[in-house]
């Protein structure tokens, strides 16, 4: 390993409350090579974004402080430098991209002129000079008409898109250490992919280090040179990443990789197909040639043609009772649209829903009250999906009492009774959601679902933004709520290995159409459409020597090179 550009110990932080004090980092130490991507994991709150913030003196609260320790970059201790040393620091020496670049990106300033920003503060170039060298950032973080796009603002952009403009900002300062805090969280799998390879062709042609935060173990192993596991804001094991996944060595890290949802391949494949569906005469879910069209353009005062959009184009499908169903694909592919239309949230073009018998199309206020007492949807933001005014016991009861099925005096044992189906204890039922973490928040909801005795229940993309230990013990509870109940679940994500580990059946969309639907076992070991291939491809997977996605390419040669099969 080439000489430490980076080398931290005994970082420890404090944060000094009313009474009390709180320790939340306890004595780090680890060393980041020239050239080398170091992926430091571990779950929310374990430690890792205070850490990367404090190598910059970014704490987020003046009650947090660097109580001991050191930081050696090349030799230069920054907890020792002053404030205005420290400012010339951040972004020339250390460049920082975060999870969510919408937030971070000025909403009112071009993509280029944000870019260009960085390199005029820290290379004095002058603005024509500057232009320059932000097109041709643009260019290696992958825009494919830079000097177009240079004027262009950030709503215009996917959000991989504007993944890349964070990249490019942080470049712009030409930093000698990256750090990347959860970059592909909140993308489709195959944008994730082309960001992670985007990272490793800038450190081979930069020779940048790179920090690369995450919770997903499937990640680092294919894009990481090194490991570093964190809990409760200590460091339990570092080391080389097959060393690591192969022979971990404590407890936390065994369990992080025993809840990845990627399976080598040859493993068996029982645990990827999760239940055997019930054998029934009628569906109960059928939808025929469904169609669901949204107005864009045209203008009221010009009297123009409002122009449609088709979120689904002519969808049909059979559910069957008990049915575990996996929907996937891409942001914009009409998962969602699908659900809410399933559910009367979103009207209908054309077409026809029928549930139970009940046709949404043309018994509409008989079809809405039957869906009502008998399907359940469970959201993707656990804690938005609960009013945070109310406890949790409040938020169940509530359902309980619309629904009139429970006398009053058993509903407080009814929530008791939903709760432990959950896996929480009932004294949650006094707890408010800003009291819990995201998982509890999560079961939480489930409970709220299942407060309506429900047949049917849609789950839309609800462990997104979960933790992995946290995703596998939401997968477990759906999977024991399925058999236990006889469920059926149609599970909306686009993160395929979650997928294959629940559900028995897998339905790819594209573009508002299916383009593939099958059998999880078949689909994924043989998909018959490319778009499907390249999901799979795409899989984060703990298998350090699986390549990471073979050719990248964009998001607009996907739209290309993607026919549809009749």
């Amino acid at each position: 390993m080439s000489a430490s550009v980076l080398s931290v110990r005994g970082l420890t932080v404090k944060a000094h409350l009313d009474g009390e004090t709180r320790t939340l980092l306890d004595a780090v130490s680890l060393d980041l090579a020239k050239g080398e991507i170091l992926g430091l994991v571990g779950e929310s709150g374990s430690g890792k974004s205070l850490f990367c913030c404090s190598l910059i003196r970014l704490l987020p609260s003046s009650r947090l402080r660097i109580e001991d320790g050191s930081i050696l970059l090349e030799g230069r201790d920054l907890t020792a430098v002053s404030d205005a040393e420290m400012l010339d620091i951040r972004g020339s020496e250390i460049g920082m991209i975060f999870q969510n670049p919408t937030s971070h990106l000025d909403p009112v300033m071009r993509i280029g002129d944000q870019i260009a920003e960085g390199i005029r503060y820290h290379q004095g170039l002058d603005g024509r000079a500057a232009r320059a060298a932000a097109i041709e950032i643009l260019s290696q973080v992958g825009f494919p008409d830079p000097p177009r796009q240079y004027d262009s603002y950030p709503h215009e952009f996917s959000g991989g898109m504007r993944q890349r403009a964070m990249i490019g900002v942080a470049l712009s300062c030409n930093p000698k250490i990256l750090i990347a805090d959860e970059p592909t969280t909140a993308l489709d799998v195959t944008i994730q992919a082309q960001i992670l390879q985007l990272l490793i062709e800038l450190r081979d042609t930069r020779g940048l280090s790179i920090i690369l935060i995450t919770h997903d173990l499937g990640i680092v192993a294919q894009t990481c040179d090194r490991i570093a596991v964190m809990r409760n804001g200590r460091l339990l094991e570092q080391g080389p990443k097959r060393q690591i996944l192969s022979h971990p060595q404590d407890p936390y890290t065994i369990k992080l990789i025993h809840s990845h949802p990627s399976m080598p391949d040859g493993a068996p494949v029982a645990r990827r197909a999760a239940l055997p569906t019930t054998p029934a005469v009628k569906p109960i879910l059928e939808i025929d040639d469904l169609h669901v069209r949204f107005p864009v353009g045209g203008s009221l005062f010009r009297g123009s043609t409002a122009k449609t959009v088709s979120a689904v184009s002519g969808i049909s499908l059979q559910i069957m009772p008990g049915e575990t169903v996996g929907i996937v694909g891409e942001s914009g592919s009409g998962k969602s649209t699908l659900s809410r239309a399933i559910l009367g949230l979103t009207p209908i073009s054309s077409g026809h829903i029928s549930f139970e018998g009940a046709d949404l199309a043309l018994q509409k206020s008989a079809s809405l009250a039957k869906l009502r007492r008998e399907a359940a949807m469970v959201f993707q933001d656990p804690f938005n999906a609960l009013n945070p005014r109310m406890t949790i016991g409040q938020t169940i009861g509530e359902v309980l009492a619309v629904r009139g099925e429970v006398p009053k005096a058993d509903i407080p044992a009814r929530i008791g009774e939903l709760l432990d189906l959950v896996g929480l204890e009932r004294e949650f039922a006094k707890r408010k959601p800003r009291s819990m973490s995201g998982g509890q928040c999560q079961r939480a909801g489930i409970a709220r679902a299942l407060a309506v005795d429900p047949k049917l229940i849609i789950a839309d993309e609800c462990v997104a933004a979960l933790d992995v230990t946290i995703q596998a013990q939401i997968i477990d509870l759906f999977r024991e709520l399925a058999a236990s109940m006889n469920l059926t679940l149609l599970f909306i994500a686009h993160d395929l290995a979650i997928v294959r580990n629940l559900c028995a059946r897998t339905i790819v969309m594209y573009r508002g159409e299916v383009v593939e639907d099958g059998p999880s076992e078949e689909v994924f070991a043989r998909p018959k459409h490319p778009y499907t291939a390249r999901l799979v491809a795409a899989i984060p997977d703990i298998n350090p020597d699986r390549p990471l996605l073979g050719e990248i390419q964009t998001a607009s040669d996907n739209i290309l090179s993607i026919k549809r099969i009749p």
